[in-house]
């Protein structure tokens, strides 16, 4: 069995959690200077995992890419990223694949997000910072206007941190990329994304609300939770869990970047993500669903993003005129790209079936 293995570029930003009512035992949160909160982080802090094993690579053949990584490499977690870090995909017998390159953005970009919050609940105007561009300019909105002390800081970080995480599987399904002219659809809502993003979020709320400092706690609530999902040791067991949904969630046979590769693509669910598990590895494993934040928390802030021309906005919205969204159109547009992604597995389903009948029609004749 051959392996080639990403190095992964790691930057983030992080800071802490905040109870209002209730005063618990703080962890020590990194300082972010009042001059940088303004600035958010990049929009992809690491380098995030592509779904699968040995896939080619379109433009460079001969080369062949696994992103995969094993509990003896993950290493620690660090504050805007570090070599001690080893990302990748790792499977988990009750958590399924889990993408530590996503896992650990959300996680800083929640806790970043908290700094911000905990600025924005001193000023007595609205918040308003540029969140970069991706599928269109982005820009977020706090306001703590109404009711101000009955919102918690860190659910609302985690919540804004999911949505943007949301947002860049929506924008990419849309032809958002980070390099230009190399399309990301390909791994748009792939089986692991959305579930790795929410499991960051969760333990950076847990890590900041600890009494370790923010890096100590990540690294070993991380660890903690990867055991308590049941994680394979080795490089190969992921691999080989990978290789088992081979053909029915992704094609190795297509070359990176095609679109053709996913074969299944995991959407938002309503109130809880399931992470899928690969048929047969462990039948008496159960999965362990994910919550996520309060609609809520909506209240506080407007997440606006101004679409590329990529969006095709009457078929999406019918009429709307303004091609301004917001976090509360997000089901909206996901409901499109699930109508979408059904329309693609019923193409394949048919072109398949066409081919196994000529087939069976040449044996026959």
């Amino acid at each position: 069995m051959k392996y080639n293995y990403s190095k992964h570029t790691i930057k983030t930003a992080v800071a802490g959690l905040f109870f209002l009512f209730i005063l618990p035992v703080f962890g020590t949160a990194p300082y972010i200077s009042p001059d940088k909160i303004e600035t958010a982080p990049p929009r992809i802090i690491r380098t995030c995992c592509s779904f699968g094993a040995d896939l080619h690579m379109g433009f460079l053949p001969f080369i062949k890419y696994t992103d995969i990584t094993s509990l003896a490499e993950i290493g620690e977690h660090e504050y805007l990223g570090g070599k001690h870090e080893g990302n990748g995909n790792i499977y988990t017998q009750r958590g399924g694949f889990i993408d530590l390159g996503h896992l650990r953005d959300c996680a800083d970009w929640t806790a970043y997000l908290y700094n911000l919050i905990l600025t924005a609940r001193e000023n007595s105007n609205p918040e308003i910072i540029d969140i970069g561009f991706e599928g269109g300019s982005k820009k977020l909105t706090l306001d703590f206007s109404c009711e101000p002390d009955s919102f918690d800081a860190a659910q609302l970080a985690g919540k804004i941190a999911y949505d943007l995480s949301l947002w860049h599987e929506i924008a990419t399904w849309y032809g958002a990329s980070l390099v230009p002219l190399v399309p990301e659809r390909y791994s748009a809502f792939s089986p692991e994304d959305l579930y790795s993003n929410l499991l960051g979020v969760h333990l950076a709320m847990q890590a900041l609300q600890s009494d370790e400092d923010y890096n100590t706690a990540m690294t070993r609530l991380l660890a903690e939770t990867l055991d308590s999902l049941g994680v394979v040791k080795t490089r190969e067991e992921t691999y080989t869990a990978m290789e088992k949904v081979e053909n029915l969630w992704w094609n190795g046979k297509k070359p990176l970047p095609s679109k053709k590769i996913l074969l299944k693509r995991f959407l938002d669910a309503e109130n809880e993500l399931i992470p899928w598990l690969v048929p047969g590895e462990d039948d008496n494993a159960l999965p362990s669903p994910l919550a996520k934040p309060a609609d809520e928390l909506n209240d506080f802030y407007k997440l606006e993003i101004k679409l590329n021309y990529h969006f095709p906005l009457k078929k999406i919205f019918g009429n709307k005129k303004s091609d301004i969204v917001t976090q509360l159109d997000f089901e909206t547009i996901l409901r499109q790209i699930a109508t979408g992604i059904n329309r693609l597995d019923e193409k394949v389903t048919l072109r398949t079936e066409r081919k196994n009948q000529r087939r069976e029609n040449r044996l026959n004749s």
